[in-house]
């Protein structure tokens, strides 16, 4: 017999973090997930009793990830809820009472085809519905309905430019008042439609323009059109005549593009167009090719690389995580440009204390207008370009001693850079945790509103889809009607 006494325990590679609540990657039901800290590394770890064990990486850095929790702003709740709580998060999205935080930001997918097949696309790009005005306007009624000072709205798809009322809705958009206006586009139609870009140069939309570097093989990996750049950089120059401010959105996959990240940086500083970049590392929903979930890219890699790549331009204590999400979700620093000298303002100013929302320090002990400034800079719906960005720039760059309050809004806004990074989950990354303080909702033409994650890992996403071209019928035609979606999951 063995002696007890003699026999040593084995010790766990990995310390375990937390319990949340995740899907199996294949069948999407709900499960259990544990979060896993191990050489300084986050890992999800979840079992579906069919499917059997998945692993993922969730955060490269796993003594940030739980640093964060200090920038976990209470939440705003919405002035109206458009579901109730049936069976839990995440199948009563819509918003339900249980979602701990308003849409800073309503996306809008007016239509599921594109003028491109991606290989990497979220949103599955291909045929399928058109939303029609009436429909928009409905939706845009009941967000401001829900939100009362709407502060973000953007269209998105497919790719929206090429619907042929994209204009009359960015128009319905600005007419509600709705705070910044933005256009998701690959800016193929800008790039060569003059009456477009005329259109374009009345409303002044916020554009949000897809551009993953430079590289023909980057463009062939992720886009299927390797030749493609120059059709991006003219539609960049022709924004740049018409005044239009410009926020680039990379997506970064490991060993395509991640060795792009500071050019790009670069590349947007120098562009009189552009006022920003937001990274996002490649999640697997909708189109993807093969990849590793223990090899996906996270925010601190893109950080670690645009701190070499850029020669220390920015470096990754330049970053802090955006409170009014979950903070693990994004990170976000600006820069005041003067010629040649980037100066980022976490140099100057100690944003995280004004930030730090665990201290329980009285609102007396900071200055009360630059903890509201940099509330509204450190937010999801602050739009890089837009006058209420400049003006809270404008008061931080007072307190630290920067020209900035000297400046015209329009001056300050030439001289104003972010540069942001956006991590969304994808089915091997999904955590009920994070998903329930998402700020970024798809909004429906039946009133519901889902958080972005679930959206496009749950089964909401496919179930819309086959919803909304039922009632185009072919595919062809816009819907018709907006009688309510309904949605059922796996339990």
């Amino acid at each position: 017999m063995h002696d007890p006494s003699l026999m040593k325990r084995d010790d766990s590679d990995y310390v375990f973090y937390e319990l949340t609540r995740s899907i199996c990657p294949d069948c999407r039901k709900t499960i259990d997930a544990s979060i896993l800290l191990r050489d300084n590394k986050v890992y999800m770890r979840k079992r579906c009793p069919e499917h059997g064990v998945f692993e993922s990486l969730v955060y490269a850095d796993a003594q940030a990830y739980c640093a964060s929790s200090k920038f976990n702003k209470p939440g705003s709740i919405p002035l109206a809820h458009s579901t109730s709580v049936v069976n839990g998060c995440p199948s009563d999205c819509g918003l339900c009472p249980d979602h701990q935080q308003h849409a800073c930001v309503g996306i809008i997918e007016v239509n599921s085809a594109c003028n491109m097949n991606c290989p990497l696309c979220f949103a599955k790009a291909a045929a399928g519905f058109n939303l029609t005005l009436q429909n928009v306007e409905a939706i845009l009624d009941h967000f401001v309905e829900t939100e009362g000072n709407a502060e973000v709205v953007q269209f998105s798809g497919g790719e929206p430019t090429i619907h042929p009322e994209i204009i009359p809705m960015l128009r319905a958009a600005k007419a509600r008042n709705i705070r910044h206006v933005m256009l998701n586009t690959n800016g193929k139609r800008i790039a060569h439609d003059d009456v477009f870009l005329e259109q374009l140069a009345e409303l002044r939309p916020a554009i949000y323009f897809q551009f993953d570097g430079f590289e023909r093989r980057t463009y062939e990996v992720l886009r299927g059109e390797p030749d493609i750049l120059e059709e991006k950089l003219r539609a960049l120059d022709r924004l740049a005549t018409i005044g239009c401010h410009v926020v680039l959105v990379p997506a970064v996959e490991r060993g395509v593009n991640d060795h792009e990240v500071g050019r790009i940086v670069k590349f947007a500083l120098e562009h009189p167009a552009i006022r920003g970049v937001n990274f996002q590392p490649a999640f697997h929903s909708g189109r993807f090719g093969l990849h590793d979930p223990l090899q996906r890219m996270t925010i601190p890699d893109i950080l670690r690389a645009l701190e070499l790549q850029t020669e220390g331009l920015f470096t990754y204590g330049d970053f802090i995580p955006i409170p009014c999400c979950f903070p693990t979700c994004n990170s976000v620093t600006y820069a005041y440009v003067d010629g040649e000298t980037v100066t980022p303002l976490t140099r100057l100013l100690e944003v995280d204390d004004y930030l730090d929302y665990l201290a329980n320090r009285a609102v007396v002990d900071l200055d009360i207008e630059i903890k509201t400034a940099l509330e509204a800079l450190w937010s999801t719906s602050a739009v890089p370009g837009a006058d209420k960005t400049a003006s809270d720039f404008a008061v931080t760059c007072a307190a630290c001693g920067l020209p900035g309050g000297d400046l015209s809004l329009s001056e300050l806004t030439s001289r104003l850079f972010v540069v942001m990074l956006q991590d969304f989950m994808d089915p091997w990354t999904f955590n009920q945790k994070n998903v329930m303080k998402c700020c970024k909702a798809i909004l429906l033409p039946d009133g519901k509103q889902i958080p972005f994650c679930a959206y496009n890992s749950v089964g909401y996403r496919e179930q819309v889809r086959k919803q909304l071209a039922a009632r185009n019928g072919t595919g062809r035609h816009s819907v018709g009607n907006s009688q309510p979606l309904t949605f059922s999951f796996p339990h």
